[in-house]
């Protein structure tokens, strides 16, 4: 058999995900290397990264303690089977992380992204009320503009429209909160709007419509990120909490994104003062260097799955690569990192800069809102009329291409998230690059 005609640099086979690709192959935005608030593209152009990859590069790129970690873990031990058997550093990870989680969140099941673990928190929760004699608590209830992952779950308690769309009937009995979201009320608020715990309300109604006793559990995002950053109005969270622990329905709090400093603590749970009933994390638990996730679960929960026989299964779930040898390096490597140089306390205290250094772009052409919390922010810009998302579009080509930024976009909204090591200085210059490009795509 001859061999493969491999081409350098062919573009044509790759399909990239949420990505226009035809747009993209006409006008490429290649990445070949990172080092710490910067990736570096194949012609040497240093890029500055205002949104930490996908929110999950959080102490910046090619940190040496980390890349080694992996380096010796692969010389090590390639793959551990994770059915009936497990390695030691995965239960190191799990110790560390339960450590980290407020209150009785003591138990790590691991997956490898964000969206198995949101199934996987999903499957929990319906183990868990069948475990209890409960097994007609079968519903969940999601949230409008909330972003839970790309499997068929997440995508059913998930409320973002072009990702539901597409894929016809998903799960059964989901229904979902209204979102937060309410310019009219809450434009250009900084942290946690004032109003909006109004809107906790209707899971009440939602418990009168479908009765507690089929509801398995409610899923959020304490802050929703991929829709545009959406911080939580002042005593939101703590009403849903209330309000489930009331009807005896399990609370998880998605934190893919706002997990590991992105809000000043290692979870935004500890900030708002809540132990919800599991947590779901990914991204900044390996800094970004490998891929794994997994769920946080309270003591509770997990001691209600221990029964039956011994040697047989408690959960029937899990994933080839749960804890991945690699990644639970990667993993107990960044958690050290985090801690030895201080960066959820060094986010919390640049929470107030990096805030006035995202107000400060009010009143640039077609700004129509700014939300920033934490060391994270969405920037609303006006749609072209007729072109809704044109202009975010143009705005990340103008980024990368002419003005070394790298910036997330969804639709015409740019998130910032710079990574957690970044200075007054380094914010300043997200800050001045951010405006060039608002300008150039007004």
């Amino acid at each position: 058999m001859a061999p493969l005609d491999m081409k350098p640099n062919e573009l044509e086979s790759y399909w990239l995900p949420f990505t226009p690709n035809r747009s993209f192959k006409k006008r490429p935005r290649l990445i070949s290397g990172a080092k710490d608030l910067h990736y570096v593209t194949p012609d040497g152009r240093k890029v500055l990264d205002a949104s930490s990859g996908l929110f999950c590069v959080n102490a910046g790129h090619g940190r040496d303690t980390i890349t080694k970690a992996i380096q010796e873990a692969a010389g090590r031990l390639d793959f551990a089977p994770p059915f009936q058997y497990a390695h030691p550093q995965v239960f190191e990870l799990s110790s560390k992380l339960a450590l980290m989680s407020p209150g009785d969140l003591d138990y790590a099941l691991f997956a490898n992204s964000g969206s198995e673990a949101v199934d996987t928190a999903l499957k929990v929760a319906l183990a868990y009320h069948r475990a209890r004699g409960e097994g007609a608590r079968t519903r969940f209830i999601g949230r409008e503009r909330a972003y839970h992952g790309v499997g068929f779950g997440g995508i059913s308690v998930g409320g973002m429209v072009n990702n539901r769309k597409m894929f016809g009937n998903m799960l059964a009995g989901v229904d979902h909160l209204p979102t937060t979201y309410d310019r009219s009320k809450q434009a250009f608020s900084v942290g946690e709007p004032e109003w909006g715990i109004e809107t906790a309300a209707e899971l009440e109604r939602l418990i009168g419509l479908h009765d507690a006793s089929t509801i398995a559990a409610v899923i959020v995002e304490p802050v929703a990120g991929s829709t545009g950053c959406l911080p939580p109005p002042k005593g939101y969270l703590e009403k849903l909490r209330a309000i489930t622990e009331k009807h005896g329905i399990l609370l998880i709090f998605d934190e893919v994104i706002t997990g590991f400093g992105r809000l000043g603590y290692g979870f935004a749970a500890e900030r708002y003062g809540i132990v919800p009933d599991m947590i779901t994390f990914a991204k900044g638990v390996t800094n970004g260097a490998a891929p794994m996730s997994g769920v946080m679960v309270r003591k509770g929960v997990y001691e209600t799955h221990m029964q039956g026989q011994e040697h047989l299964p408690e959960l029937y779930h899990g994933y080839t690569y749960s804890g991945h040898p690699l990644a639970a390096a990667a993993g107990v490597a960044t958690l050290a990192l985090y801690q030895d140089e201080g960066l959820f306390e060094k986010a919390r205290a640049n929470e107030k800069v990096f805030a006035d250094a995202m107000m400060s772009l009010k009143g640039l052409p077609n700004v129509a809102d700014i939300r920033p919390i934490g060391l994270m922010c969405g920037i609303d810009l006006d749609p072209i009329p007729g072109k809704a998302g044109v202009r975010g579009y143009n705005a990340i080509e103008a980024s990368f291409h002419e003005h070394d930024l790298y910036v997330r976009i969804t639709a015409d909204t740019l998130i910032v998230a710079p990574p957690l090591i970044s200075g007054e200085d380094d914010l300043a210059l997200v800050r001045d690059k951010l405006a060039i490009v608002i300008k150039v795509v007004a």
